[in-house]
């Protein structure tokens, strides 16, 4: 009975606990200020809900996780001596036209802990007509292994041909690893991973949403896109397994997008980071020649992979696509389906701009998420009035994800400019330092920039009142985009 008379004194002093602990908590741990503060006061205000949903959505558990899944510490880091300079040996030898990114290079290497590979072969495929059949055919001939990640799987036609020739490898004795984001598996009732298990494809879903341990992780996915066949030959890019890439096809939504074929040491890394997923997924290790083989060089192309995630690659993707803003001296392209890039991202691409570089943004008119257009729409002013050019592609729908610096510096893959690409999703990207390759793919850009209406100030300013307010809204709903 005493007990019922002091309870209110005892929540009084459990919430003040809650709320102190997670006060805490944040002012420790949690990097961004704004956010930070933001949660603290929804501890304070909603004490038991602010602290039961933080707990669930605002602690970063994924490092942890990772950490004792992969059973792996952080990657190292490059030395650097006296000078600040890397090594001799491990720089590669840059020409004249690529001297001037020599910084960049190092930055590359102590964030990612990967060297620069030299003799690789990128080759770009333009929609799924050109990459679907040369994904398909590499997994026919495959003698000894196949690696796929990818985060939609779509169960269409484009989808069940994808099976049958994972099934068809099965068969023939190839150790085949598949692995699909739990989101991108799609609902349970017509889901591609049935039709994988009638095949008899090893199939493993990436951070399960339906397990209850799993919940607080629904928005930290897996949207790296590789194939890598025999430890040898790779694809990645942007490209999911969907028939609406297909454009031979004559989907009733058609997207544009770019998958590439690589060959040489680069593939080296595309296996160890789906062997990390694999393990992280599946709990199995992926070890020996068959799946990571000795590489020769098929090409001339210095390359080197990025890897992204909340884990203990945080913010690498970021990070390089800072340095290569600050190391442009004439032109930066970008090409990407969603533009919501963070305050230090869009100071970089206006700074770029005032220094007299070229900025160009290439944007889709029409996104396939509402929201994500119209957020993208309230924030274009921020780059627009600092001399960035903005470019609105006509449909179908570009999903390429691409950004290419004074023409000779690319950076490809699945990163998107968002807040869910470089803060929570796990990414694969790839940097590539040659000439010959940003020409082919400026060339493809000059092609889209002239059927593209650019968007100006001006333009902007007159959109009625009602949009720009619903514009704004979208904008605020950001970080959860």
């Amino acid at each position: 009975m005493e007990l019922l008379t002091h309870w209110p004194w005892f929540a009084l002093i459990v919430t003040l606990a809650l709320s102190f602990v997670v006060t805490i908590h944040l002012i420790l741990f949690k990097r961004d200020s704004r956010s930070a503060l933001a949660w603290i006061a929804l501890a304070w205000l909603a004490p038991f809900l602010g602290a039961f949903a933080y707990y669930l959505f605002g602690i970063n558990r994924m490092q942890r996780r990772a950490r004792r899944l992969r059973q792996r510490p952080r990657k190292p880091q490059p030395p650097a001596d006296t000078s600040g300079d890397l090594p001799a040996a491990r720089v590669p030898v840059l020409s004249p036209e690529l001297a001037h990114l020599a910084p960049l290079v190092q930055l590359g290497a102590t964030v990612t802990g990967q060297l620069l590979q030299t003799g690789n072969l990128v080759e770009p495929l333009r929609d799924g007509d050109a990459a679907y059949p040369m994904m398909l055919q590499a997994i026919d001939e495959a003698k000894h292994t196949v690696g796929l990640c990818v985060y939609i799987f779509d169960n269409d036609d484009t989808g069940r041909l994808f099976v049958a020739a994972l099934g068809r490898a099965v068969a023939r004795g190839v150790a085949v690893r598949v692995l699909i984001d739990d989101v991108g598996a799609h609902p349970l009732w017509n889901s591609i991973v049935t039709p994988l298990g009638e095949a008899n494809v090893p199939t493993a879903r990436f951070l399960p949403r339906w397990i209850p341990r799993s919940f607080a992780y629904a928005n930290l996915r897996n949207h790296r896109k590789l194939l890598i066949v025999d430890g040898r030959l790779g694809f990645t890019g942007g490209m999911n397994i969907s028939e609406g890439h297909w454009l031979a096809h004559k989907p009733a939504q058609p997207i544009h997008d770019l998958q590439f074929c690589i060959e040489g040491p680069l593939v080296a890394q595309m296996q160890s980071v789906f062997a990390d997923d694999w393990k992280f997924a599946a709990g199995e290790e992926l070890r020996g020649d068959i799946w990571f083989p000795t590489l020769n060089p098929h090409g001339s192309i210095l390359a080197r992979g990025v890897s992204s995630g909340p884990d203990e690659d945080l913010e690498k993707i970021r990070l390089v696509l800072l340095g290569a803003l600050a190391s442009a001296r004439s032109t930066i392209r970008i090409v990407t389906p969603y533009f919501l890039p963070d305050a230090g991202l869009i100071s970089a691409l206006n700074i770029a701009a005032l220094r007299g570089v070229q900025v160009d943004i290439l944007l889709p008119s029409h996104s396939d998420h509402r929201f994500m257009q119209w957020a993208t729409m309230a924030q274009l002013p921020q780059v627009l009035e600092y001399g960035c050019r903005v470019w609105l592609l006509p449909p179908p729908f570009y999903h390429t994800k691409l950004m290419i610096v004074d023409g000779v510096w690319t950076m490809l893959g699945s990163a998107n400019w968002d807040p869910r690409s470089l803060r929570l999703n796990f990414e694969f990207d790839v940097e590539c330092y040659d000439r010959a390759l940003a020409a082919t793919l400026e060339r493809e850009i000059e092609k889209d920039l002239k059927r593209s209406e650019r968007m100006t100030l001006a333009k902007w300013h007159r959109r009625t009142f009602v949009v720009k307010l619903r514009d704004g809204v979208a904008r605020l709903m950001s970080p959860l985009l």
